[in-house]
């Protein structure tokens, strides 16, 4: 049986508002969850058994999966108390369904979007009888990284800190998230305190002579703990510069079939248009996600932004690199700057809030 664990503990506070209600891994990317996109890419790699390592909010992944009818088996363990990656790795481990000391077992991290075949990470492991195998990636700039640097044949060499000058920067590979670990080697992470696998667990491994290996490719990877890398992340979904097993066909838009909009709006650049959203006339919408039950009024344009749901945007309104709380009222003719977050219920008036400046009355007697 091969098998799997997901990492979704964390609390996703880079993502904060969206997350304040909902673990990262379930928010919506293309339409549907990206745990759901994780899984469906799972099966197709022959994944008969997953186990969440949970934590944070850790009932809604059962009630996200409670009616999962699929031929595939999910397992949930649940972390008490903080125990860093390596940590939840173990704890995760104990719910394996068990198999050799040498059978490999998969490890993905929560919010990383990727074009690894997972085939072929599998057999490259196998192939080296590696005891751990990393998919590495490379990278413009490394510098927002730790390194992974290898030899000629693969071997993993280091696990360096994020570099501070350019000298500094001996490789451009990094730890791209994903993992498969023989099973005897998950057994030796200690099960009873906080240990992180990058800063702990990998360098012990290699310092002791253990076959770790880098698994490098050019394959899509996104990190979508930011907003506006978890925009990105959907739109490349939807226009299919990232693949999944959950979308179809590439689309310039991904609407619902119970939302409106208006014949003059312009949905585009991978876009999604949830569950009886409502848009305007002459409405834009550009690499954006708009939730369930959002509203968007005439002339509005959302662009690379985050509308959750039961909010609504007033008309003209300007949103860029924006994300929007649920429940929440943007008022007519406001131009919200780029990296702002609104919390969830905020309301704005009309014109409360604007980059450039108004012809718009005082309403204050002088």
């Amino acid at each position: 049986m091969q098998e799997a664990i997901i990492l979704v503990g964390g609390k996703g506070t880079r993502l904060r508002p969206l997350t304040n209600h909902t673990p990262k891994p379930l928010l919506s990317v293309a339409g549907s969850s990206f745990i759901r996109h994780q899984i469906a890419k799972l099966m197709d790699a022959g994944v008969e058994h997953v186990v969440f390592a949970t934590s944070y909010l850790a009932s809604l992944f059962e009630q996200e999966f409670k009616d999962f009818s699929q031929d595939l088996e999910i397992s949930y363990a649940v972390e008490e108390v903080p125990l860093g990656t390596g940590g939840a790795i173990r704890n995760a481990a104990r719910l394996l369904r068990g198999g050799s000391a040498d059978a490999p077992v998969l490890i993905l991290n929560g919010d990383i979007l990727s074009g690894l075949d997972l085939r072929a990470v599998l057999a490259r492991h196998e192939d080296r009888d590696a005891d751990v195998t990393l998919h590495l990636t490379r990278v413009p700039d490394p510098r927002a990284f730790g390194l992974v640097p290898t030899d000629g044949t693969g071997r993993v060499l280091s696990f360096l800190e994020k570099p501070k000058t350019a000298a500094e920067c001996v490789t451009d590979q990094i730890n791209a998230g994903c993992y498969v670990f023989s099973r005897s080697v998950l057994e030796t992470i200690p099960a009873d305190r906080e240990v992180s696998v990058e800063q702990e667990t990998f360098p012990q491994l290699v310092a002791q002579g253990r076959r770790v290996f880098g698994h490098t490719t050019e394959d899509y990877w996104r990190d979508l703990g930011t907003p506006l890398a978890f925009v990105h992340g959907s739109a490349d979904l939807v226009t299919g510069k990232a693949t999944s097993p959950l979308v179809e066909m590439p689309a310039e838009a991904l609407i619902h079939p119970t939302a409106a909009v208006d014949p003059t709006a312009r949905i585009t650049g991978g876009s999604t248009i949830g569950p009886c959203a409502v848009i305007g006339p002459h409405v834009v919408v550009d690499r954006s996600i708009i939730g369930a039950n959002v509203t968007v009024a005439e002339g509005a344009q959302i662009r690379e932004s985050v509308v959750d749901h039961d909010s609504s945007i007033g008309s003209e309104s300007f949103l860029r690199e924006v994300v929007v709380g649920c429940h929440s009222h943007v008022g007519a003719q406001n131009e919200l700057p780029a990296q702002l977050r609104l919390s969830c219920g905020i309301r704005i008036p009309a014109q409360g809030v604007r980059v450039s400046g108004t012809a718009a009355a005082c309403p204050t007697v002088h």
